[in-house]
């Protein structure tokens, strides 16, 4: 499977995801500069992590329109898998692509640390194959995590299966003390009502390789690239 991982003047978490997707989980990579409007016949892009344009205006909110952007929109339009991390989230949001938006934390500090998912459904693909009563444990890095959407939003959300990961404690059990951001509903990652376009603000790839002492992200990871491949061979 060939995956394209989009650079933004900011980004600043695409080598990272590109050594996990390549180096551990052995897929084809290229990367994608935000001035090119080609995006190599991927079947897969990732907006990583960063802070594009340096954040200025609200996250996301300038990189939703570089030149490639347009490519990237009409590739998910047609049904092609979109994965944003962090600031690529962010993006999505900013680009329509996602419903929500991120917020500044209320704390107004930036959040850097490990904290605790639960998968919501296995209604989509980075979570189908994950145990629903597991905590993953996977590292956040973000000032404008706070997740919000309208309230006449949030059932459709969670009827939909589009919540794909809420914050939650060590023992999986999701609840106010574990919303470090105060997120909606807990709620750290989405995806759109097609389910082939998803976000999280918490990074997998930087939990994927067993020189750092956890691999919960990894499996997030093969979870959505599995699925994504057997959608391929149809």
């Amino acid at each position: 499977m060939k995956i394209g991982v989009v650079v933004f003047p900011g980004s600043n978490c695409d080598k990272d995801m590109i050594y996990v997707l390549s180096n551990i989980l052995k897929h084809e990579v290229v990367e994608l500069w935000h001035k090119n409007t080609d995006l190599q016949d991927v079947d897969l892009v990732v907006l990583p992590g960063g802070f594009s344009y340096g954040d200025y205006l609200r996250s996301g909110a300038i990189a939703r329109f570089s030149p490639i952007m347009e490519k990237v929109i009409a590739f998910a339009n047609e049904g092609g898998y979109l994965l944003g991390i962090c600031n690529g989230f962010q993006v999505l949001c900013e680009s329509g692509l996602l419903p929500g938006a991120l917020l500044h934390n209320p704390s107004h500090n930036f959040a850097c640390k490990n904290v605790y998912l639960k998968p919501h459904s296995n209604q989509n693909l980075i979570t189908r194959d994950l145990d629903k009563n597991k905590a993953f444990k996977i590292p956040v890095a973000h000032g404008e995590g706070r997740y919000f959407i309208e309230e006449d939003q949030r059932a459709t959300l969670a009827e939909n299966g589009q919540i794909l990961f809420q914050y939650c404690n060590a023992s999986a059990k999701v609840n106010e003390e574990a919303n470090f951001n105060g997120s909606v509903e807990n709620i750290a990652g989405v995806c759109n009502a097609q389910k082939n376009v998803y976000g999280m603000m918490p990074h997998p790839e930087r939990a994927a390789d067993e020189n750092l002492g956890n691999v919960d992200g990894r499996t997030l990871l093969e979870s959505l690239l599995k699925g994504v491949e057997a959608s391929l061979v149809k």
